[in-house]
């Protein structure tokens, strides 16, 4: 089991951190008391509990001195289950911009009464032992959310996990745009073979269907230009710290075209990529069931 204690400075980006986490497998827990980091740990082995990939936010929020940090650590090392850490940190000013920005308020002001700069210091002071014996400790100062989410990712993906999921999707205007939709390619302007009476009833699923799309120079020259854009535009989607795309094909009824472009497209992404692809034909069978 990998067990990672997510901890570092209030405001430099834990809870993005943890969603980045969530998004590659782990399981995560946030706000996590110091005296129940050995029960999490002994709930997540056992039995059918058993947790591949565990992640707990331990912070200033459940650790209240310099003590009780090293206790809870002395209590995590009696199990003699490896464990990593992972520091999120930023420089005083940062994190006093941030707070200001957000109009949100240090946990530390709000149970002590105490201004930000001097309950950045104290937490500095009580999260130091949990900073000394961190494996990874990111400097989110001048790192955007994006550019932050990245480098989590980059440092838990698993050899052979992908970085973003894709979802190709077909579907029919007719019955309205996916909504949730990233990018959308109308490929109404190629031939319909709705309008060829032995292909009326046949979708992008039938070989003969695919040969007349797929005949056109215009179709082939479309496909190639969607692949042109995609093969630049998915490292930047990745970059920017998307982690599920959805690229949606339309055509007038989510039958024929849209069908054929969306197969095509699945097919190259599936051979060029180390992306996760999945396919979806959501009108394909809708003309049929309504009787037209």
């Amino acid at each position: 089991m990998n067990f990672l204690i997510v901890t570092g400075l209030s405001g430099a980006g834990k809870s993005m951190a943890v969603n980045a986490l969530e998004d590659i497998g782990f399981f995560c827990i946030d706000n996590i008391p110091a005296g129940l980091l050995p029960r999490i740990l002994d709930f997540a082995q056992q039995g059918e509990n058993q947790l591949s990939r565990v992640a707990v936010v331990m912070d200033i929020r459940g650790l209240h001195s310099v003590q009780e940090t090293n206790e809870a650590l002395e209590a995590l090392d009696e199990k003699k289950m490896p464990y990593d850490i992972l520091f999120l940190d930023a420089s005083d000013a940062a994190i006093r911009r941030r707070y200001k920005e957000t109009r949100r308020v240090h946990p530390m002001t709000i149970s002590e009464g105490i201004p930000v700069s001097e309950a950045i210091t104290k937490e500095r002071q009580i999260l130091q032992p949990l900073r000394e014996r961190a494996k990874y400790v990111i400097d989110t100062s001048l790192l955007s959310t994006a550019q932050n989410r990245e480098r989590v990712s980059s440092l838990f993906l698993q050899k052979g996990q992908c970085a973003m999921s894709i979802n190709v999707v077909s579907f029919g205007f007719k019955y309205g745009l996916p909504q949730e939709a990233d990018i959308v390619f109308d490929v109404r302007c190629l031939p319909n073979p709705f309008y060829v009476p032995e292909l009326k009833e046949k979708t992008g699923l039938d070989q003969e269907v695919v040969d007349y799309v797929m005949k056109f120079p215009e179709s082939q020259e479309l496909l190639r230009r969607i692949e042109s854009f995609l093969e630049y535009a998915l490292p930047l989607y990745v970059k920017e710290g998307k982690s599920q795309l959805m690229i949606a094909i339309g055509c007038t009824g989510g039958k024929h075209r849209s069908v054929t472009l969306a197969n095509k497209l699945y097919e190259r992404l599936s051979d060029q990529t180390d992306y996760g692809i999945k396919l979806e034909h959501r009108d394909i069978g809708k003309d049929a069931a309504r009787g037209k």
